[in-house]
């Protein structure tokens, strides 16, 4: 927990309140076609709140490749694109719907072929 604010804090000048783990996203570049390099990866989403009087901005000294903070509502998620494509996992998570709460590159890659071939 303390890691996730420490982040929040590096990342984005933020103080939050850590909730529970809300997803778990692993990257396997063998069965994902590589799509994003060579290297295995989990990733873990929190859910998190910002805390009063917290205001997302830039660092100081941000990251090389950071261009920017934003700290997006809800009812924002589907006009973004998020990496990893969870956007309607996290809206789901929100609402209190089902939702994949173990997630695999591979499954949303095979989902975006689904959807391709249904509106062909």
């Amino acid at each position: 927990m303390e890691a996730v604010k420490r982040e929040a804090r590096e990342e984005a000048c933020v103080d939050i309140e850590v909730g529970p783990v809300a997803f778990v996203y692993e990257y396997q570049p063998t069965k994902s076609n590589y799509l994003y390099g060579d290297i295995h990866s989990v990733g873990i989403t929190f859910a998190c709140t910002l805390l009063d009087g917290s205001e997302p901005r830039l660092p100081e000294r941000p990251d090389p490749k950071q261009t920017g903070v934003k700290w997006i509502p809800i009812s924002g998620l589907p006009t973004i694109q998020l990496y990893p494509e969870i956007n309607q996992d996290i809206v789901d998570y929100y609402l209190g719907n089902n939702y994949r709460n173990d997630v695999e590159e591979q499954e949303i890659q095979r989902g975006k072929l689904s959807q391709k071939k249904r509106k062909t």
